[in-house]
């Protein structure tokens, strides 16, 4: 079975090591050199760890974080999809480079966790993505070379208050960066083989209606694009997050809308990767 690592708080501690099926599996005391997966990833490969481990911690007795809770970076990709570029209805072809956008650590909660609604607006909305998390640093990284440059691979529920993107002409960080609207986890798969980003299913159920679903071979910027052009203008460090594009089908997009409400369940799933549970409440 591939290791799946992660990062959870336990009896107010944050931890790093192993998740399975069991529960969590401390490795941070037996490395105190590195206080987070952060650090393990700039040190060197995932694969480099150890994948088994006593169990410490049984299912219950631990919060689920995100995996990298310390990134330097979290850049989105937006409207990365063919199907996504219709729903602007703005009869313009796929662009000739990508959308971006920062998100700040604090917008995002760990799997397990519920997403906040917040009273200001009730159009929070949720976009299934997958997340890759930069293991090789670089600068004008070339396109056939960014593969090598994952570390790992994550889900995201990139959630977004829809109106907020729309309050200004040319930017939607303050729709994407709601602390708590969003949810990175369950754990992070080590990138070993390309084909493990290439042609990958993605799904986003809410309260088991599929909502969205695609595959990572129709995106109009593949990932190594996404790596090659963002490490264009920013040096990209270990640890920085790129989230890579949803598919068609957020909530904002259906007739009348279909928004996110307490009580609701959103599952984020893909090949190989797993899946990312998350509730909603009202902050």
């Amino acid at each position: 079975m591939t290791p799946r690592y992660g990062t959870v708080t336990a009896e107010g501690t944050q931890l790093w090591g192993l998740l399975t099926d069991a529960g969590f599996h401390d490795l941070s005391a037996a490395h105190p050199q590195w206080a987070t997966l952060r650090d393990v990833i700039t040190a060197g490969p995932l694969t480099d760890l150890p994948d088994a481990a006593p169990l410490t911690h049984p299912m219950g007795s631990f919060r689920y974080d995100i995996p990298v809770p310390n990134p330097e970076k979290i850049i989105c990709v937006g409207v990365n999809f063919p199907d996504r570029n219709a729903e602007y209805k703005d009869g313009q072809d796929a662009p000739p480079n990508m959308s971006l956008f920062p998100r700040f650590a604090r917008s995002f909660v760990g799997h397990g966790s519920p997403l906040t609604r917040p009273p200001e607006s009730h159009q929070l909305d949720y976009e299934g993505e997958i997340a890759v998390i930069i293991g090789k640093g670089g600068r004008r990284i070339p396109q056939d070379q960014a593969l090598d440059h994952i570390a790992a691979l994550t889900l995201c529920n990139e959630g977004t208050i829809r109106d907020w993107v729309r309050h200004a002409k040319f930017n939607v960080t303050q729709g994407k960066n709601w602390d708590g609207s969003g949810a990175i986890g369950p754990w992070l798969i080590p990138f070993t083989d390309h084909a493990q980003i290439l042609d990958v299913g993605l799904s986003t159920r809410v309260n088991g209606e599929l909502r969205q679903e695609d595959r990572t071979g129709r995106m109009m910027f593949p990932v190594a694009r996404e790596i090659a052009y963002i490490s264009t203008f920013t040096t990209l460090v270990p640890g920085d997050i790129i989230i890579t594009g949803t598919p068609t089908g957020a909530g904002a997009r259906f007739d009348p809308p279909k928004f996110l409400k307490p009580g609701d369940e959103i599952v984020v799933a893909a090949d190989g990767i797993g899946s990312l549970v998350n509730g909603v409440v009202d902050e």
